[in-house]
């Protein structure tokens, strides 16, 4: 039997662990490194390196080397949050076939699944070096705000990678695993998790290998990539103030900003001030070069960040409130991602909920090993542990007037199956267009749209005669597939919906076949 293995496939890192039935191991690479970055470095004939290697290069190749492409994956081209990344990245977005955001690099169109497939065979290979097994099964973590094309690309990165998914799972839901597998007291918690490019909170009750979600609540566009370029802003205009120079456009320049913000933030969680020096940023407009020295402080660095912060305690009040919980019903906080260890956030989370968050988990592995669990769960028919998640969004149809109606509401336990009977809207009407939504709004426009299918062969009648029975199925990966049936005739019709944005088997053959080749 091959192994099965946890992955937590970050934005900006992603981490591998295994369970064997007796401890987790949170996997190393060659020079004992459990942390690996979520970057792929695109060469000559293209070639790839993933990891540190490539995030080395970003700082001189940045047009080449792609980090964060989990803010792309599922998304729509013309959405406003890939529309504001395109104005960040020094590497082009560009629209895919399916309206879908793809990525170029050396005038080569690539998926976010692609890239995405890059960093999952890296940690499949770093597993097998370290187990000295193969390793073709994984529970891959989602945040638990993904919606239902995201989830579908998550799959389709595996399948590229060679790895078949055994679950999605959502990122506080296996944190919460890792973390009452070594607490067995019946106990209500949040998982407040703040990772490199998403931010998820989940309020859980935990009881005798039961978990269940009783609310989520999330920002798949906020976290510690938007604290860096705030920190890189401010150094932009640093620059300008003091040298006259707008290097907004000046790529590699801004690549050097990026990585000393980075490296500041992290210095700001043990000391009081961080120094950047960056010997030769760039040249001026009389072509001499510009050496960059900027002392940041807490003080710089709070002002910079409290709203991102205020954004963050503005979902966690939601999803309490959505719970049914007070405060002082959440037994503990525990903290996920890199960015938790920041002294700012922690006093937030410390300061809304009255109590000190839990920090005996490493907030970088916690997840990967909660997956790891599950895994080992899943592989081995072990029925002892119980996860109930929930579905994030509420989902619905459109009706006339431009309306929604809903049919699983937000936090509904998962999986789950409902259905509402509608009804012809014109006379001698033949088909009916189902249109699928997500969000809170009762106005399209202001929701997610996720697809489309027809029933036809309606027989024609006056508006309002025909039954039209719409069924919504969510699985346990939280991926939705919907289906019409037509309750006089009984023919029916149904889809998943991702199948609208989603590869073809086709594509991911293809895709396979050139990852690895690039890859090797």
């Amino acid at each position: 039997m091959s192994l099965a293995v946890g992955i937590d496939l970050g934005t900006s890192n992603s981490v591998v662990s295994y369970f064997d039935g007796d401890k987790v191991q949170t996997i190393a690479d060659k020079e004992g490194r459990t942390i690996h970055p979520s970057v792929v470095a695109y060469g000559y004939g293209n070639t790839t390196v993933v990891g540190y290697r490539a995030k080395q290069q970003m700082s001189y190749a940045p047009e080449n080397t792609i980090s964060s492409a989990k803010r792309l994956i599922g998304q729509h081209f013309d959405s406003p949050e890939i529309q504001r990344i395109r104005k960040l990245t020094s590497w082009g977005i560009v629209k895919g076939i399916h309206n879908d955001a793809r990525i170029r690099v050396q005038g080569q169109i690539y998926t976010p699944q692609e890239v995405s497939a890059h960093v999952l065979i890296h940690l499949k290979k770093t597993a097998e070096e370290a187990l000295h097994k193969p390793v073709n099964q994984a529970v891959i973590t989602v945040p638990a705000y993904f919606n239902d094309q995201q989830r579908q690309a998550t799959r389709d990165a595996a399948e590229i990678a060679g790895l078949e998914c055994l679950r999605i799972l959502n990122e506080p839901t296996a944190a919460a695993l890792a973390y009452g597998h070594q607490n067995k007291t019946t106990q209500h918690i949040a998982v407040f998790d703040l990772g490199g490019g998403t931010f998820d909170i989940s309020i859980l009750r935990i009881k005798d290998g039961f978990y269940e979600v009783l609310s989520t609540a999330g920002d798949t566009f906020l976290g510690g990539d938007d604290f860096d370029w705030a920190i890189t802003e401010e150094l932009i205009r640093q620059v300008k103030q003091h040298h006259g120079l707008d290097i907004s456009k000046r790529y590699v320049a801004q690549a050097k900003l990026r990585k000393a913000a980075e490296e500041a933030k992290i210095t700001l969680s043990t000391e009081p001030t961080a120094q950047l020096a960056i010997p030769s940023l760039t040249r001026n407009k009389n072509g001499e070069m510009i050496h960059f020295q900027h002392t940041l402080n807490r003080r710089d660095f709070r002002a910079l960040a409290t709203p991102l912060i205020d954004r963050c305690i503005e979902v966690v009040s939601k999803a309490i409130q959505e719970a049914q919980l007070s405060t002082l019903q959440v037994e503990n906080c525990l903290l996920v991602g890199g960015m938790t260890r920041t002294p700012l956030i922690r006093e937030a989370v410390e300061k809304f909920f009255g109590r000190t968050p839990i920090s005996s988990l490493n907030p970088d592995e916690v997840v990967s090993v909660g997956a790891a669990i599950q895994a080992y769960n899943l592989q081995h028919q072990n029925n002892e542990t119980v996860l109930l998640d929930v579905t994030p969004q509420s989902l619905g149809v459109a009706t006339q007037g431009g309306f929604i109606s809903t049919i699983i509401t937000k936090n509904t336990s998962i999986p789950v199956e409902q259905s509402q009977i509608f009804t012809t809207t014109r006379d001698n009407q033949t088909e009916v267009r189902i249109k699928v939504y997500q969000g809170e709004s009762g106005k399209t426009k202001e929701n997610t749209f996720l697809g489309d299918f027809v029933l036809k062969d309606i027989r024609p009648a006056l508006r309002g005669e025909i039954e039209v029975r719409v069924t919504f199925q969510i699985d346990a990966d939280g991926i939705l597939q919907v289906s019409a049936k037509n309750e006089e005739t009984g023919s029916a019709v149904s889809m998943y919906i991702e199948e609208a944005n989603k590869l073809s088997q086709s594509e991911k053959n293809n895709l396979k076949e050139t990852v690895y080749e690039e890859s090797s």
